[in-house]
């Protein structure tokens, strides 16, 4: 695991998705020593943190957009 990733703050909440996902596909394999899962783990939750946090974000607009009222997502029947 490259110690500049750890650094860098993701571009966009799809790119830090995809980093988590690698992340994790890394320590699951079983394969990195102590120091580099510790740094897996603490950039994990870094990118976890900004992931929960984009999405509040986006939350917050669909409240503002909906007149402060989340709605429940409406789906139609396609099978007309």
């Amino acid at each position: 695991m490259a110690k500049s990733r750890a650094a860098t703050p993701p571009k966009d909440y799809e790119s830090a998705l995809t980093e988590l996902e690698a992340i994790v596909g890394e320590m699951e394999s079983g394969q990195l020593p102590l120091e580099a899962s510790l740094t897996a783990y603490k950039r994990g939750a870094e990118l976890l943190q900004y992931c929960r946090q984009q999405l509040a974000a986006a939350e917050q607009q669909v409240k503002i957009l909906e007149n402060g009222t989340l709605q429940p997502f409406k789906t139609e029947d396609i099978d007309d």
